[in-house]
């Protein structure tokens, strides 16, 4: 079970680590179960979906089948960019719901701010999309409000506008790509940062000063990786489909970088960016069996 825990602004406590259920396999549903069941057992408690994932049904199952009453966990998911609007992002919720078969969701995130690059209507459909999960949260079906990929100039228009702060923006973040400037902005604004894809895609693991912290520590390159966010503030969602790797990344709170290893290491050059990105390389609103991005 993860001890550490992260106050959200809506007073609420999340652990400080979280599991992503991102499918880029593409894998079946039984497989999907038996990975997060695995998950549960190792001691997750904050799950990570999105109805673009194709996850959410597995996810529900695995929970249920647990044996562990649903209020040990806390379950967060996402609207996609082709479900977004004031009826239709009501509507996707209760797919969701439907699909999930929990009960209830804790956190409901907008997955990315803009449909392309082209998408002149975005601020409106954001905030009309924001303003339909405000009211899920005054009728009671999920606890607070999160974003995904929104950068400063995405989250000026929500919260200039918003009645229900965001608790939470989840971004690409790790090693060799630490978006600065909307980390700073979401700590300014009582924000809390969730890393995806916090090990670079496993591009960064093999990067010399990664292995040399690995070796002093006694420790695996993701575990350093995971410390560095966890040291910073940010909240990585991991992912990992053997059990010996869901544990090595729950054992990063018995050892701490020093201030020098913060710094060269927050100075990484860019490195194991995914390619995505809200403003320039949104993916492409496919069906929902279709290809999947973060």
């Amino acid at each position: 079970m993860i001890k550490e825990k992260i106050k959200l602004t809506n007073g609420l406590v999340i652990p400080a680590i979280g599991f992503g259920t991102y499918n880029p396999d593409c894998r079946e549903e039984e497989e999907q179960v038996a990975i997060i069941r695995q998950a549960i057992e190792c001691g997750y408690r904050y799950f990570d979906t999105a109805s673009r994932y194709g996850t959410e049904r597995a996810l529900g199952r695995a929970i249920r089948e647990s044996g562990i009453d649903r209020s040990e966990f806390i379950v967060a998911t996402k609207v996609w960019i082709d479900e977004m609007g004031q009826e239709e992002t009501r509507n996707a919720f209760f797919r969701s719901m439907e699909r999930a078969d929990i009960g209830y969701f804790d956190y409901y995130l907008i997955h990315w701010p803009r449909r392309a690059e082209n998408d002149t209507d975005w601020k409106a459909r954001d905030l009309e999309t924001y303003r339909a999960m405000e009211q899920l949260v005054r009728q009671g079906y999920i606890s607070g409000i999160g974003l995904s990929n929104f950068l400063p100039h995405h989250l000026d228009s929500i919260l200039c506008e918003c009645e229900i702060r965001p608790v939470m923006d989840q971004l690409e973040m790790h090693p060799g790509y630490l978006q600065t400037t909307v980390n700073s902005y979401c700590r300014k604004n009582d924000i809390l940062v969730q890393a995806w894809s916090p090990l670079g895609r496993g591009r960064v693991l093999a990067h010399p000063y990664i292995m040399r912290r690995a070796e002093k520590y006694q420790k695996t390159p993701a575990q350093v990786c995971l410390r560095f966010l966890i040291q910073k503030g940010i909240m990585p969602i991991v992912k990992a489909s053997s059990r010996e790797r869901m544990l090595q990344n729950l054992e990063v709170f018995d050892f701490t970088l020093n201030d020098e290893e913060m710094s060269i290491i927050g100075c990484m050059p860019q490195t194991g960016w995914s390619g995505e990105h809200p403003d320039f390389a949104i993916p492409k609103a496919k069906s929902h069996s279709g290809e999947l991005s973060q």
